[in-house]
């Protein structure tokens, strides 16, 4: 049985970016303590989201490079404890920055870098540079390889996420999250899973973070059992609204032995029937006025 073991770190950020490195830097350690194979960060952990309310050019101005000493830190972290890191910032990026997840493997190399494609433009993030792609990366644990992806916040609301991160192979979606975790929001995570045959793991910011309830939550995707008459409950992981460190074991055996018999993720897809969903030339209901051009919408 192969227990791979995630530690979803529900904490709270500082005011500075000293103060986020630091207090990172031990939640991680304490993750491993705790046995964990993968840390995940919440949602651009390097200042804390703290984009609301404020105007945009003072924050523009906290973006920070994927290569600085903040970044690199949890790299040579991950390489020391020998456990993967999900770090999250704000990306510089030219004028206008990115909401970033880095990767870093157990030996410290980056795995994976995925900016967030679905950015909230109907607010803050509208000052945002989006991603262009979904990506997977072979990520080598202690367990063997595992085939890991990321999405961030509010792409959780577009099932076309997830399904193109199960489609180039993901076995686990890492979720990076900033904004209060509703009954609608969970079932969102929980149908993700569900119809993708994939695990989501997904880290929020603690009940004390403004806009924000803890609930971090790890759904397995595996839904029927042989030894269960009926469906059982894919989440393994519920946290509450307390700052803290949540540690979720999923077993990577059964989610693998599940996707080889099961019904969902991509066994009885019909795309030939699916064109409408990337038609960009019909007019679809429910595009609003001031979206904008360059991010794929129109006025």
């Amino acid at each position: 049985m192969k227990m791979l073991k995630i530690a979803l770190l529900q904490i709270a950020p500082g005011d500075t970016l000293a103060e986020n490195l630091e207090k990172g830097v031990n939640a991680c350690r304490r993750a491993k303590e705790l046995g964990a194979d993968i840390a995940l960060f919440p949602e651009m952990w390097s200042n804390g989201y703290r984009i609301y309310n404020r105007p945009a050019d003072e924050w523009i101005a906290e973006a920070v490079s994927p290569d600085s000493d903040f970044v690199c830190s949890f790299g040579t972290l991950a390489k020391e404890l020998e456990m993967a890191v999900g770090i999250t910032l704000l990306e510089q990026f030219g004028e206008h920055p990115r909401n970033t997840l880095v990767l870093f493997d157990r030996f410290g190399n980056r795995r994976l870098t995925y900016a967030k494609v679905h950015t909230c433009d109907f607010g803050e993030e509208r000052s945002l540079t989006p991603g262009e792609d979904f990506y997977v990366a072979a990520l080598d644990t202690a367990l063997g390889e595992v085939r890991v992806g990321a999405m961030i916040c509010f792409d959780r609301e577009f099932p076309e996420s997830a399904r193109i991160l199960m489609l180039k192979g993901a076995e686990l979606i890492l979720v990076p999250n900033a904004c209060p975790m509703e009954s609608n929001r969970l079932a969102q995570l929980r149908g993700r899973a569900y119809e993708n045959m994939a695990a989501i793991a997904t880290c929020s910011y603690p009940e004390t973070v403004p806009d924000c309830n803890g609930c971090s939550s790890v759904f397995d995707g595996v839904a029927y059992l042989p030894e269960l008459a009926g469906s059982r409950d894919t989440c393994i992981l519920q946290a509450d609204g307390a700052e803290g460190i949540y540690l979720a074991e999923l077993d990577l055996d059964r989610l693998r032995a599940y996707r080889e018999h099961e019904v969902h993720g991509n066994a009885y897809r019909r795309p030939q029937k699916y064109g409408l969903l990337t038609d960009t030339a019909i007019a679809a209901p429910f595009i609003r006025s001031d979206r904008r051009p360059d991010k794929g919408g129109s006025v």
